[in-house]
């Protein structure tokens, strides 16, 4: 059962990808931060957050009952200082070669794990993210690669995300990255993922640093200057995925530009 999110205005924004729980990973480490980030996220318009912090990859495990006991104590926290932003449990889950094993003990993007916020090691598309893809998507989950477009080796050669997305992958793009937070590189990459279909939601990917803030109305707007159809559709399949609705894929074009050097 998902969380039936419906009837969104254009500027109330779902956020699928934030570092939001204080105190699981390099996002904020205390409560107060974790509150004046939210606040900054009703700022920015937003009005639904998936609390996503990283697990299984060097540095941090965090379990889904772990998760789950953060966000309540926030949420409890934002309803007591009316803050309104409604925050889920998920996770940022790191790419691993028997991920498959672990996925009954994982959190998704939905209550019902129809989808999964995957990430890919930030230098490469290691070979065996095909079989881990295969043997997700036999279980009924859907990997949702998090911010493509600063993989190193998706930045050299973004015929990889095509790949994948032709497999049965979608994939989510961080809203500063449209309007060059981090860098020419990976603004160039991420709007030619757009272009290409290859990407169906963006998120903040927001932490504590202030460099690393959550830009959504930014995005949506860059998005709005490539096509004024993208807001709608990209807000829509934010929805879709939170509920664990299915999400129809648009055209999706192959990168035409193959990179003759590595871009780190």
């Amino acid at each position: 059962m998902g969380t039936a999110i419906m009837g969104l205005r254009p500027t109330e924004y779902i956020d699928l990808h934030c570092h939001l729980l204080p105190g699981l990973d390099d996002g904020p480490q205390q409560l107060a931060q974790a509150v004046e980030m939210a606040r900054q996220a009703v700022a920015d318009g937003i009005h639904y957050v998936l609390a996503t912090p990283h697990h299984l990859d060097r540095r941090y495990q965090n379990t889904g009952l772990v998760v789950e006991r953060s966000v309540a104590e926030l949420q409890a926290e934002l309803k007591r200082q009316q803050i309104p932003l409604t925050v889920f449990a998920g996770q940022e889950v790191h790419l691993r070669d028997d991920l498959a094993t672990a996925l009954p003990h994982l959190l998704g993007i939905d209550v019902g794990r129809r989808y999964l916020l995957l990430e890919l090691p930030h230098e490469q598309v290691p070979n065996y993210v095909a079989q881990v893809i295969f043997e997700l998507l036999q279980q009924g989950t859907t990997p949702v690669i998090a911010h493509p477009e600063r993989n190193a080796q998706i930045m050299a050669q973004p015929e990889r995300l095509y790949d994948l997305v032709q497999q049965g992958c979608l994939a989510q793009l961080t809203a500063g990255s449209l309007v060059g937070q981090f860098g020419r590189a990976v603004k160039s990459t991420a709007l030619e993922l757009v272009e290409c279909g290859l990407v169906q939601v963006i998120a903040s990917d927001a932490h504590l640093m202030a460099r690393r803030g959550f830009m959504m109305r930014a995005g949506y707007q860059a998005l709005a200057r490539l096509d004024s159809t993208n807001p709608a559709s990209f807000a829509v399949n934010a929805r879709l995925l939170l509920n664990g609705d299915p999400v129809v894929l648009g055209e999706v074009l192959r990168p035409n530009q193959r990179r003759k050097f590595w871009l780190f």
